[in-house]
């Protein structure tokens, strides 16, 4: 269970008050510019996918034999979705070649829909959030960086004038 708590709180990241959500999220910004420095998209992609998995298994030793199902200390699931919604920031500056910071409008549009998506629970968020077990911790902040990711694209395509307006 210690482990678990470690991992789950994002070594203890998630004890800080208020929101705990919300600095569990700003903790993964330079986790993942690291990762982006290190390996690109790829090694991103990757640490999501791995962050995602034991974030589960984190999620369920966590919640074993509780009543609550989502602890406010559990931030691993704000890491996996923000690696997510970051996607849109660090796809294209790998494959185009360009300083990931160079990008920073889309940083903080990513870290901005996240959290409004995470919070407010839109659509198929809360019907994620809804979910019974460690899977639907997880899969509403994913799906929450799903959403953070498209808006990131749409946004940087009406800002680029890609989009005709």
């Amino acid at each position: 269970m210690r482990l678990a708590q470690f991992i789950g709180t994002l070594g203890g990241i998630g004890y800080l008050r208020p929101a705990p959500g919300t600095w569990g999220s700003l903790a993964a910004l330079p986790m993942a510019w690291a990762l982006h420095e290190l390996g690109g998209f790829l090694l991103l992609a990757l640490a999501t996918v791995l962050a995602l998995v034991i974030g589960t298994w984190a999620a369920e030793a966590m919640t074993r034999d509780r009543e609550d199902m989502d602890p406010r200390e559990f931030v691993m699931d704000e890491v996996a979705g923000q690696f997510t919604a970051l996607w849109a920031v660090s796809y294209p500056a790998w494959a185009n070649d360009i300083d990931i910071l160079a990008l920073w409008p889309g940083w903080i549009v990513a870290f901005v829909l996240f959290r409004i998506f995470d919070m407010w629970k839109v659509g198929p968020v809360g019907w994620a959030d809804r979910q019974k077990g460690a899977t639907g911790v997880m899969m509403d902040d994913v799906i929450a960086g799903i959403m953070a990711a498209v808006g990131v694209v749409v946004l940087a395509g009406v800002s680029h004038g890609l989009l005709g307006w």
